[in-house]
């Protein structure tokens, strides 16, 4: 079975607040949940470590913070003005602490008129009585139905639309519906392309009366967090615009197709940017406003629009020319029926590369759209049906000068009225997006350390993210703005990255205070422009198992503080020495405590570069001041130096108070010294050698201690010694009785080089132990009688100063072991030699 939850994060930046340690607050949700625009509402914020709350951070403009009233350290009361000419639908915001930043939440503006739900309305026969065009803020709980009358004329228009989902407080799937006095249902609505599980419905009232409003959970579930805002009037609810984009700033004409009383026209001034996208198209009419707004793009393209019987390559549209130049198309329709295909046509020159995209599902239409580029006669030179979403996209080369075609229909070939599309034909265009890295990648709830609080004369270490589109090099990241007294120093990203770590440090005078910033990403070659945005994703409904959103909010910027100090400070101490391929390396921590904290502190690497590994998290314990971070490279790890810093987190009384170390520089190099193994066999119970042969890379001074592992059990050997100018090392190898025979591979030397009391430590080389079984004990056997005894030769006694013997290559020693096992087998007499073929006369 599939269960799902409300998931929320812990901001855990922290600082200290006042005279005793605080942490970063919680911010959990926010009721009401929404109220109506030119009016002033009074909200609850609960969470957890609000008691020294300063402020409300808000990403857009309509709603302006009147009092902030702190009831408890989990509960705030926040007085609210929210402007008649506010934008409707979802306002992100968050909290901002003497101590830190809590994560974002959100809240709706609606324009009608909030009243709340009255129990009991669960029963069709006693519904709730409400005025036609207000918005009822209830609760379903489990099995629950509400119910709701209005009267109504006939010809009238009755809309239905809930927000529940997409509060973003549990998983509530809400199915609603109008019914007559009668029982029987006029409309329904469950989910919907644009409105996502949320429903809405709408009808025109057949004769005067009282009209039911119903709503419930879909699988008749709920509980107390299953929240709705319920919309009930005679607004406009059109399910389709067209066309569904413009230029920026453009006064334009409109079509809302989908509404009960038939297409409506509109004609709008657009704005000049679409607000990261939370710009909505609204559908207004003198009965009011529909209370959710159409996604439209805002790009510098002309429109173009579909002409009556485009069904074919022959009679496609026609679109404008495409120059050179930066002139891209936007190509707008409906596959009004089933088995429609819509054909454009346009003008390209060889050479020419654009981006095809269809949007349709994103902008809320059922249509799931497959893509075509063809040629004039309608040949196909390229197609998509899904990327990275039922929409359909592809990159396309002009291969000739000439009239090519683009078409497209529904995946599983439907079509109604509102299955609208917009194909934009645009230049590939540079582009760069910032971040901050979620701590945790698997949760898409997970908020933490998305923002940026700086303790007073403390520090604060984040990880920025900038991918690059359609362009390369390297990146200078910064801020769009920082508080006063704060600085940031980061390394230039390279080409191949595309994260970096960043430090942020206050000064001791450095005033509390934050606001909400972009993350900024500029070319290091200053003659090179590319536009750059910040983009945070927070989930706040998320489906387990499988980790599907079903509710986000999209923000373009952080929010920057600088917090009260912390009651603690580390530093890293920075390597003299590098860490060399293949070698490991003890990174030293140091901690300053203020007076009375005691803790223990844990440490984390704030970001591992390429080819390092670096252990995952150390503790200074209570009351000491130092603790190590071990770290290794890979063989490959390339030669050069990296920034990095650590970061560290206390519990200070009340919560985590993160701080970080200075950023610092890592070096990788190539090893000292570096060898090559023989691969020694040896019997069980018996001694052999493993020879080295030592190649020194960079001269040091003094000695290096050499230790062998990856022995197996009961080999030993011993610590041996080298120096700049040795060129081989042998080493003793001793096999127990009891060793285990056969192939021992994964055997290697490390050498420690002490450099001014630093130790670089490299494992080198690389070999296999063959351990044999002894023969078993030889048979005696009788010599027959010689007929001619003869006295033997003594051997020659060994000559002063000859030189010792010669020492067996691998392969000697392998050969002569052959041979003596051969003469064993036959029982002490040399191997006999193969009889040759006689030979042809």
């Amino acid at each position: 079975m599939q269960r799902f939850s409300f998931l929320t994060s812990l901001c855990v930046l922290c600082a200290l607040c006042g005279e005793s340690p605080a942490a970063s607050p919680s911010l959990g949700v926010i009721q009401p949940r929404g109220a109506q625009r030119g009016t002033e509402a009074v909200l609850t914020f609960s969470g957890g470590r609000l008691a020294d709350a300063q402020e409300v951070l808000l990403y857009y403009p309509g709603i302006t913070v009147k009092k902030l009233e702190v009831v408890n350290d989990a509960t705030l009361k926040v007085t609210v003005a929210i402007a008649p000419e506010c934008r409707l639908g979802e306002h992100a915001l968050r909290v901002r602490t003497a101590s830190g930043v809590s994560e974002v939440r959100t809240f709706w503006v609606g324009a009608l008129p909030v009243v709340e739900e009255v129990e009991p309305n669960s029963e069709f026969d006693k519904p709730q009585p409400i005025p036609l065009n207000v918005t009822v803020h209830g609760v379903v709980q489990n099995e629950d139905q509400d119910y709701f009358v209005v009267e109504c004329k006939k010809g009238q228009r009755l809309s239905v639309e809930v927000e529940a989902m997409r509060l973003g407080v549990a998983f509530f799937d809400p199915y609603v519906a109008i019914l007559d006095a009668k029982r029987f249902e006029l409309a329904t609505g469950d989910d919907s392309p644009m409105t996502q599980q949320d429903g809405g419905c709408s009808v025109v009232i057949p004769a005067d009366g009282k009209y039911i409003v119903q709503i419930r959970e879909s699988a008749y579930g709920g509980n107390g967090a299953c929240q709705y805002r319920l919309h009930i009037g005679n607004f406009p609810r059109p399910t389709a615009v067209v066309p569904a984009g413009g230029k920026p700033g453009e006064e334009l004409e409109l079509t809302f197709l989908g509404d009960p009383s038939g297409p409506i026209k509109q004609k709008v001034k657009l704005p000049a940017d679409d607000g990261n996208g939370y710009w909505r198209m609204h559908c207004q009419t003198p009965e009011g406003m529909s209370p959710t707004g159409f996604k439209f793009r805002l790009v510098d393209a002309p429109n173009v629009f579909e002409t009556p019987g485009n069904n074919t390559a022959a009679t496609a549209s026609p679109g404008a020319a495409v120059p050179p130049g930066p002139v891209p198309a936007a190509f707008n329709g409906i596959i009004a029926a089933a088995g429609e295909v819509d054909y454009f046509k346009f003008a390209g020159k060889k050479g020419q590369v654009f981006d095809a995209r269809c949007y349709a599902r994103a902008l809320g239409s059922p249509l799931d759209p497959v893509l075509y580029f063809g040629n004039a006669a309608g040949a196909a030179l390229a197609s998509n049906d899904d990327a990275g979403g039922p929409d359909s996209a592809f990159r396309l080369t002009i291969p000739e000068d000439g009239i090519y075609t683009l078409w497209v229909h529904d995946h599983l070939r439907k079509g109604g009225p509102d299955y609208f599309y917009r194909i934009e034909l645009t230049p590939v265009a540079p582009s760069i997006s910032t971040t901050i890295p979620r701590v945790d990648g698997n949760n898409p709830a997970n908020q933490d350390r998305q923002t940026i609080t700086v303790p007073k004369g403390g520090r604060y270490a984040s990880l920025l993210v900038a991918n690059r589109a359609e362009f390369g090099g390297p990146l200078v990241m910064g801020m769009g703005q920082l508080p006063a007294g704060v600085t940031l120093t980061a390394d230039q990203m390279d080409a191949g990255l595309n994260v970096i770590p960043a430090v942020f440090e206050a000064t001791p005078a450095a005033v509390p205070g934050g606001f909400l910033t972009t993350i900024t990403a500029t070319h290091a070659d200053p003659m090179v422009k590319v536009p750059c945005r910040t983009a945070f994703d927070a989930g706040f409904v998320v489906g387990q198992p499988g980790q599907t959103v079903y509710t986000r909010h999209n923000t373009d910027r952080t929010a920057i503080a600088v917090g009260e100090a912390a009651p603690y400070s580390i530093d890293v101490i920075e390597p003299k020495v590098p860490l060399v391929q293949n070698g490991s390396f003890n990174l030293r921590i140091v901690a300053k405590r203020a007076e009375g904290f005691k803790g223990p502190i844990t440490v984390f690497p704030l970001w591992t570069p390429p080819g390092l590994g670096i252990q995952g998290s150390a503790v200074i314990p209570p009351e000491a001041t130092e603790c190590v971070l071990p770290m290794n490279a890979a063989p490959n790890a390339a030669p050069r130096k990296w920034k990095t810093a650590v970061t560290a987190v206390a519990d200070a009384g009340k919560g985590p108070v993160w701080t970080s170390s200075q950023l610092f520089t890592l070096e990788v190099a190539a090893p000292l010294v570096t060898m090559t193994m023989e691969r020694p066999a040896v019997e069980q119970g018996q001694t052999t050698q493993l020879f080295c042969k030592v190649s020194v890379a960079t001269p040091f001074e003094g000695k290096a201690k050499v230790t062998i592992y990856g022995l197996p059990a009961k080999v030993t050997t011993q610590v041996m010694e080298l120096t700049k100018d040795t060129k081989e090392l042998v080493f003793p190898i001793v096999a127990d009785k009891t060793s285990p025979a056969g192939k021992h591979g994964g055997i290697f030397a490390q050498v420690v080089i002490d450099k001014g009391g630093e130790l670089i430590a490299g494992n080198v080389g690389g070999t296999e132990l063959r351990i044999d079984v002894p023969l078993p004990p030889k048979v005696a056997v009788v010599a027959p009688p010689m007929p001619n005894p003869m006295v033997a030769t003594p051997p020659p006694m060994p000559m002063a100063n000859q030189p010792p013997p010669k020492r067996l290559t691998r392969l000697e020693q392998l050969r002569l072991e052959q041979e003596e096992r051969e003469k064993a087998a036959a029982g002490g007499q040399p191997a006999p030699k193969k009889e040759e073929p006689p030979k042809k006369p």
